[in-house]
Parts: structure tokens; sequence; C-alpha cells
């Protein structure tokens, strides 16, 4: 490979770092091609862009891309595929899912919400990590409930008001 094709390659790396918040380093040697295909259709389905490439030249994407990837220069050893996402635990489901059915992809590493996740051990992690739009959900569901609580309490105190001036009036 020429060195003209490598800055291709590594300008294209960084640009998919840079565009993409979460990305999972996993390796998929040993699958067939058409277990290779039918990750990659999953993987296309679930808008996760997935890319083989060589251990040097994700390190030299990694050091001109914005954010600190130091942490996973670590694991940039044998056979390497990155798979980019937007969401930041679909790669996870999706690796778990596949290897129901295949021994690969091993999780080596991911960088999800600006955090270092090292290690096979972290993929259960991973898949039950909450996206922000879902955190947010949750916050807004509990600051609303006091709330509706309360509207709750003076809708029931309303109709107790109302009857008691009500017996009241008919007392007299």
């Amino acid at each position: 490979m020429k060195k003209e094709e490598k800055g291709q390659i590594i300008d294209t790396l960084v640009a998919e770092i840079n565009a993409f918040p979460h990305l999972y380093i996993s390796d998929i040697s040993g699958l067939n091609a058409a277990d290779t295909g039918a990750l990659r259709r999953l993987c296309f389905d679930r808008e996760i862009k997935l890319v083989v490439t060589k251990n040097t030249l994700l390190k030299k994407a990694f050091e001109k891309a914005d954010g600190n990837y130091e942490e996973l220069y670590g694991v940039l050893k044998s056979s390497t595929s990155v798979m980019f996402s937007q969401e930041n635990s679909t790669p996870a489901k999706l690796i778990k899912e596949f290897r129901k059915s295949h021994k690969k992809p091993v999780l080596k590493a991911a960088y999800v919400e600006e955090a270092v996740y090292i290690g096979e051990n972290q993929l259960d992690i991973l898949a039950t990590i909450k996206s922000k739009e879902e955190l947010i959900g949750e916050i807004v569901l509990l600051l609303q409930s006091p709330a509706k609580n309360v509207l709750s309490a003076l809708q029931t105190g309303k109709t107790l008001i109302a009857g008691l001036v009500k017996t009241l009036s008919e007392r007299e």
C-alpha cells in the first residue's frame, strides 16, 4: 500500500471517528464470508457502520481525531474492526444478538458517551446503557409525577369541597 493510500484511509477514519460519537472495537477474524456478510447486513439495518482496518492506521487516525483515545491504543492488536454508531448501546446489543449463533465478534473496547470500556466483560454493561434521550425522558416523567399528584389531589378536593358546600346549603 502506498503512502498516499494510507493517508486517504487515515483521513477517512478520522472523518468517521469525528462524525460518530460512539465506536466499538471488535475482532471478527475467523468469520467466514457468509457470516461476515450477515454481520454487515445487520449493521446496515441498525445504522451501524462496520469498518475493518489495520491497527496502525486506526491508531494514527485516533491521534489525528478530536477527542482523547489513548486508552484504546492497548487493544489495537490482531484483527480489528470498528463499529461506528450514533446510538450508544446499539452495537453492544447487535454483538450480543449475533453471538447467540456465532463465536465472534469479540468486543475489545468501546468509546461510549466519552468514556472508555475495555474488555469483553463490559458487553452486558454497554448493552444496558441508556441514551441521552431516554434519560431526559425519564427525568421529565419524574418531574411530572409530583405535579400530577398535586393536580389529582386538587381535583379530588374540589369535589369534596363542592359536596360540603352543597350539604351545608341544604341544612339551612
